[in-house]
């Protein structure tokens, strides 16, 4: 198992990308995210097209846990958010700047049979 971590300054999904490059993964289990970040945007599926993104973007802290997977090169990342007011939001991040605290990925690689 391999810790990336996503520093003040640091993109999320760009740093994971680039650290899997680093360390030969091309696909992986991204198993656990924890952590916290200053701004992002994710998505969720419209009820009436499942195929469908509404892609919404956030401008404030939050809590940050969650999963995913490195395909093919490829991160993706599905995220539990926390912000003030105890409300959470969850779905498929598109991206997560990292300015005052920090996010760690614990990935583990894999190798297709």
């Amino acid at each position: 198992m391999k810790l990336f971590s996503v520093k003040t300054g640091e993109e999320l999904i760009e740093t994971l990308t680039r650290r899997a490059a680093e360390e030969g993964i091309v696909n992986g289990a991204i198993v656990s995210l924890i952590g916290a970040v200053d701004s992002c945007a994710i998505s969720n599926m419209p009820a009436g097209d499942a195929s469908t993104d509404v892609i919404s973007e956030y401008w404030q802290p939050f809590e940050l846990s969650g999963t995913g997977e490195i395909r093919d090169g490829k991160v993706h990342v599905h995220v539990v958010l926390g912000r003030e007011g105890d409300v959470a939001l969850a779905g498929h991040l598109h991206w997560a700047r990292v300015e005052s605290f920090f996010v760690h990925a614990y990935t583990i690689g894999l190798t297709e049979e």
